[in-house]
């Protein structure tokens, strides 16, 4: 017999709904698979450190001692107060020296050599002395700072959809762009060049090389003039040996790097996407080209609990933010969106650069990744897969430099993880397991002065970091409410000082903690280092309200509280300036501009500093976002406030689009209701219910009213244009409104609610003007209502009324004999036999004969005959992971074929195209990523261009552009004829299951013709349908009586309508098409079965779910399709070996002697679910994976597919 596997997965360029035009790579298809030329990687889980014991009272983990010392600077200029038990001891050595990256790219001898001084970190206090600056030159130990990068998995993804492969050449230019940000971010603040542009190109390569040559040239020269002033002013004989070494090795690093040099990789370079892209790139090109059937146009609302970041500031108003799985670049100025979409799960976290070119976002969930962007192009220049595989990512940071990422795992179980990105290698250059006593490190942070340390923080406990050749280290300081004997607060945020080595950290008691290195008098000066010494050494009371945001911007510190303030100060923590007045609700994120001040000799635009010589507040334009997602834009210079985007702040799961315009409105929990001008992207008009959520929206067909349905029961009948009350609020029902709909005269719409009613509204004449009543209610369900919709009777015209539910029960209403307060049921029936329906629709009239059509949650879609309520036809539907949750018809336009229509839907998380009419080809659908999350709900604009998809609890609503054409094209990827169907049989065409069903089939002939017959055998194509359950069994399909009964029907009356006959036989093409349709989707697995157990059975002594002998046999011969006592006999004599099959070849008379006798000694008293599927079935039972719980295993057998 042979073996029923589940269903292939289909054609590669169908079956997975990939989201990825922006030359990403997104898989989701059934099994979250990825295609491409690399799979996701395991990153090992390797722990650089040991435990060892700290100072009394505290926390902290190191992996041995460094041979090197970290680079610190003296603390300068502490901040003075309450004191801890231990004191802050100052350093008089001297300042360390700052680590400069080593500039590769062409720039002004003067920046090398004759501005040396000038070039320390951005972040450095303007005022410090020009004596304490120093720079350092490349060193042996930094040559691990040139960059290199390598495109992962994108290659294939830009080859599939881009043309040549454009994501290759961005290899060897990533590099040198990184190298020009080390150039821009260590200079001082007032004389930064903020826009970061790509590096001049030469013409030659002999030109590049003698470039090169001068470069290195003028930077020796620079470094010995540097090294002779130090020798000057220190007499440090031993340091100038130590630089003039650092500076011949700058050389040679100089040199090294003429060799790769060619004309080739000079015309790569050229031609690259990422080395030639400038800022605002994305959206100097035309409209970009659609080369997907369903592509993201634009995401409305976005995610309020991550940060939104300001990319560009002045002509161009330039934000990033989060919409569930994509980050989204937004140009407000000219309304338009680029998304970075490659994430299929949520994006739970992102930084960017400081100089705004690298983004970097990250997800939670399986097949996890972290994803580099460039900002300017927007092509995903690296991917890391699987860098926490337990539960994804939780927190990142990106490095001052941009050249480490620093991310920290979302398990319960915190792994920390440092990566240089642009290495090829797959592992973190350093990781280290954090307790979880520390809480969950929600915030991490890089020191911008110096990448090797950085700080992060739970609610409770806040970790420092320092990581060199020897690993990651960390120190957890204790901090309690009895350290300083005040309430701490939770923690927030924390940021390390711009002009020592202290940090701070914002609390939720409006206080900030003052972090330092604190050692013993009687340690030695040089055991003072980081981490293992920091300590909170002040608990300043800053304000009453919880901070939210702690951050530094050039020589200030910002905070934001839950009240909306912004408060600015300097590096002693005194106030310098405030933002009171903006009355906002708690912010969550707060980015400055790119761009500093320009000067001028005008400053009284600027608002003044409460300092006591009241100067100019000169600061940068800054974007705030709040928790109320709400996103505002401040201008310094005459400080004004600008609203950028207000969005749903609670979940959004009712959309609508008008039927005749270009409008969509969106409704929340929040209460707020808004019509966006889809088209255009324009917000219009909104209202706000107060203490009111909106659960469902529905337009009338002829676009003057607009219904809301409310959790509370309430239904308001709104004008579409105003969005004024039409009419008082009705509330008939006692639970949330969770369907609408209209008739397609507008005379009448109907409500369901979670309580299982449907409640039916009409238009009347009342004292001559037209209003809306209640007519009548009825608790027609006793399941959950899954969708209501009107039809129209083609005898009379008049609007038909029907609800189905997960009772299994299609309920179909008399409005005619219905009257007030007595809504009458025409009929109902029930149309699944075991599936679950879940969605219904009006099948468009591709024949004489009217369908309804619906889906189930075996992934089955179903004809049903709209009058009799007849199945006509059962077909595979959709397997992209989850079943179809809602199915809408898209309108026809009059350009289109009347016998193609397109139907769209939503699955779990997923939207998807199916062409019409449904054969079971899986080459005619297709499905992508929408919300991660979940999607809610589902629309489509009246032209049929346009579906919209809710999230739900995202909070967030995506228009999704469909490209019929390329729909239609990707079909004959998988042949034509019977050609995808073979391809869903085990070995294909050529295979020996095919073989098999052919001797089957022609068996069936002999069978029908008598097996003992002596006359000459009529072969032929076709098969009485009386064979077709015997074939169905005979190639491991067990159907029901009911399956078997609507297949007979199915082939029976297919061609009824058109010729008055019914069919009587069946070939070998309409065979297989029969078999695929209706067997199992996914075959059966252990899993149903021990499921069945639950239900059915009960625990043993041992803890079992078991179930009795005798309860089987009777729940056999009593529940569903009753089996006959013999009948029973028949088949467990047989399963246990006394009736082998394969004996007789004609049906014969069973003999049930000796049956009970065997049944009770093969049979024990107790069943579980292992016992009847080995011993009684006699199935292997599959080993579950255990690093996939809760999988489907399925039964590789045939009966894999039973139904009974």
């Amino acid at each position: 017999m042979p073996t029923n596997s589940p269903l292939p997965s289909p054609h590669p360029a169908r079956s997975a709904a990939i989201a990825f035009p922006s030359l990403s790579l997104t898989a989701c298809c059934t099994g979250s698979s990825y295609y491409g030329n690399r799979p996701p990687i395991q990153t090992e889980q390797g722990c650089w450190a040991g435990a060892e014991a700290a100072a009394p009272g505290s926390f902290w983990k190191m992996a041995d001692d460094s041979n090197e010392n970290p680079v610190e600077e003296p603390a300068e200029g502490n901040i003075e107060g309450n004191e801890a038990s231990e004191k802050t001891p100052q350093d008089e050595q001297g300042t360390q020296e700052t680590e400069i990256p080593k500039q590769v790219t062409e720039m002004p001898a003067d920046m090398l050599a004759g501005e040396a001084e000038s070039t320390d970190n951005m972040e450095m206090e303007p005022q410090l002395p020009a004596d304490k600056l120093s720079v350092d030159v490349a060193t042996p130990e930094r040559q691990e700072n040139e960059l290199s990068l390598t495109v992962s998995s994108h290659e294939t993804v830009t080859d599939l959809t881009e043309g040549p492969s454009e994501a290759r050449e961005e290899t060897s230019v990533v590099s040198e762009i990184l190298e020009d940000i080390g150039q821009d971010e260590q200079q001082v603040p007032t004389e930064l060049q903020w826009e970061s542009k790509a590096p001049a190109r030469l013409s030659s390569s002999t030109n590049l090389k003698q470039g090169m040559q001068q470069i290195g040239q003028e930077a020796q020269e620079s470094d010995r003039k540097n090294l002779r002033d130090k020798d000057e002013e220190n007499s440090a004989d031993q340091e100038i040996l130590s630089i003039e070494a650092g500076a011949e090795m700058s050389c040679e690093e100089t040199e090294s790097l003429e060799a790769p040099i060619t004309a080739s990789s000079t015309l790569a370079e050229e031609s690259s996407l990422v080395f030639s892209a400038t800022p605002g790139l994305l959206f100097e090109e035309n409209e970009h080209i659609k080369t997907h059937p369903i592509s993201l146009s634009w995401a409305f609302g976005y995610n309020s609990s991550l940060p939104v970041y300001s990319l560009l500031d002045e002509e161009q108003r330039v934000i990033l933010y989060v919409s569930s799985h994509s980050a989204v670049i937004h140009d407000v100025h000219g309304n338009r969106q680029y998304h970075l979409q490659g994430h299929s799960n949520s994006i739970s976290c992102l930084c960017i650069s400081e100089d705004r070119r690298w983004v970097a976002t990250a997800d939670q969930g399986p097949d996890n990744l972290i994803i580099v962007w460039d900002a300017f192009s927007g092509i995903p220049v690296h991917t890391i897969f699987g860098s926490h595989p337990e539960d994804g990512v939780g927190a990142i940071a990106i490095s001052q430099d941009a050249k480490y990422l620093v991310t920290v795992g979302a398990s319960k179980i915190q792994r920390v993880c440092i990566w240089k990105w642009t290495s090829p290698e797959d592992k973190p250059m350093f990781s280290i397991e954090l307790p979880p006593a520390f809480g969950y490190q929600s915030y991490i942070v890089f020191n911008p002065k110096n990448h090797k340390e950085l700080v992060s923080n739970s609610k409770t406990q806040v970790l420092f970091y320092m990581w060199d050749t020897s690993g990651l280290h960390y120190s957890a300081p204790p901090l309690t409410d009895r350290t300083f004997d005040k309430t701490v607060g939770l923690f927030s945020q924390s940021v390390f000082h711009f002009s020592n080595l202290q940090a701070l950290t914002a609390t939720s008691g409006g206080k900030l903690v003052v972090w330092d290195i604190v050692c013993s008098p009687s340690r030695p000066a040089s055991l003072c280092v980081k981490p293992h010494n920091m300590k909170a050494i002040k608990l300043m009371y800053v304000q009453k309200d919880a901070l939210t945001v702690l951050t530094a911007s050039d020589s200030y510190f910002v905070t934001c509280d839950v009240k909306g303030h912004v408060k600015f100060y300097d590096g002693q923590l005194q106030l310098v300036n405030w933002y009171s007045h903006f009355k906002l609700g708690p912010i969550q994120s707060i980015s400055f501009s790119k761009s500093p001040p320009r000067p001028s000799s005008n400053n009284s635009n600027y608002s003044s500093s409460c300092t006591i010589n009241s100067q100019p507040f000169i600061i940068r334009n800054f974007i705030l976002s709040t928790r109320d997602a709400t996103v505002l834009h401040f201008t310094a210079k005459g400080s004004k406030l600008d609203k950028l985007m207000e969005e749903a702040k609670e979940a959004v799961n009712a959309i609508a689009c008008h039927p005749s315009q270009p409008l969509i409105a969106i409704g929340s929990h929040c209460g707020l209701l808004k019509v966006w001008d889809y088209m255009q992207t324009k917000y219009l008009y909104s209202r706000i219910f107060m203490e009111a959520s909106i659960q469902c929206l529905a337009y009338d067909p002829k676009g003057t009213f607009l219904v809301a349905g409310f959790t509370d029961g309430s239904v308001y009948i709104l004008d579409s244009i105003s969005l004024e009350d039409d009419c008082k609020e009705f509330k008939y029902s006692r639970g949330p409104v969770t369907h609408i709909s209209f008739s397609h005269d507008s005379q009448y719409f109907a409500t369901a609610d979670e309580k299982y009613s449907v409640t039916v509204y009409r238009r009347i004449l009342k004292n001559g003007e037209r209003t809306w009543e209640h007519l009548a209610g009825v608790h027609s369900h006793y399941k959950a209502i899954r969708n209501i919709i009107f039809g129209v009777d083609l005898d009379s015209d008049q609007p038909r009324l029907l609800s189905l539910g997960e009772d299994r029960l299609l309920v179909e209403y008399d409005l005619g004999s219905s009257s007030k307060d007595n809504l009458a049921i025409l009929r109902r029936d029930r149309i699944e036999q075991s599936a679950v329906p879940l969605c219904l629709a009006w099948y468009p009239p591709f024949t004489p004969e009217a369908f309804i059509l619906t889906a189930n949650n075996k992934y089955k879609m179903k004809l049903y005959n709209a009058t009799t309520k007849m199945c006509r036809k059962s077909l595979l539907g959709p397997t992209y992971g989850s079943p179809l949750e809602k199915i809408q018809i898209l309108p026809a336009t009059n350009s289109q074929d009347p016998q193609k229509r397109y139907l769209a839907y939503i699955t779990k998380d997923k939207v998807g195209l199916q062409i019409l009419p449904i054969d079971g080809n899986p080459h005619k659908s297709l499905a992508f990523i929408c919300h991660p999350g979940g999607v809610s709900n589902l629309a489509s604009s009246y032209d049929g261009c346009h579906v919209f998809t809710a999230g739900g609890n995202d909070r967030i609503v995506m228009k999704w552009e469909l490209n019929i054409n390329a729909l239609e094209a990707t079909v004959s990827l998988g042949g034509e004829d019977l050609i995808p169907f073979y391809n869903l049989l085990d070995g294909g065409r050529d295979g020996e299951f095919f073989r098999e069903l052919e001797d089957y089939f022609y068996y069936a002939q002999l069978r029908s013709q008598g097996i003992d017959a002596m006359e000459t055998r009529q072969v032929s194509t076709h098969i009485p349908l009386e064979e077709v359950p015997f074939v169905m069994r005979a190639m491991g399909f067990y159907p029901s009586e009911e399956k078997i009964e609507d297949m007979i029907n199915e082939v029976k009356f297919s061609e009824y309508v058109d010729t008055g006959k019914q069919v009587t036989n069946i070939n070998l093409g309409d065979f297989i098409k029969l078999y695929i349709n209706h067997r199992p989707a996914f075959g059966l697995s252990m899993k149903e079965i021990q499921n069945a157990f639950q239900v059915l059975g009960y625990s043993s002594k041992n803890g079992e779910i078991v179930i009795n002998r005798g309860d089987l046999l009777e729940q056999l011969q009593c529940r569903g399709e009753h089996m006959t006592e013999e009948e029973l006999a028949e088949c467990l004599t047989t399963l246990l070996g006394r009736n082998p099959e394969g004996e007789i070849s004609e049906q014969g008379t069973y003999d049930p002697s000796g049956a009970a006798a065997l049944i009770e000694e093969e049979i024990p008293e107790e069943i579980t679910a292992e016992i009847f599927t080995a011993d009684i079935l006699g199935l292997p039972i599959p080993e579950p994976d255990n690093t996939e719980t809760g999988k489907n295993y399925e039964l590789p057998n045939r009966i894999g597919s039973a139904e009974s």
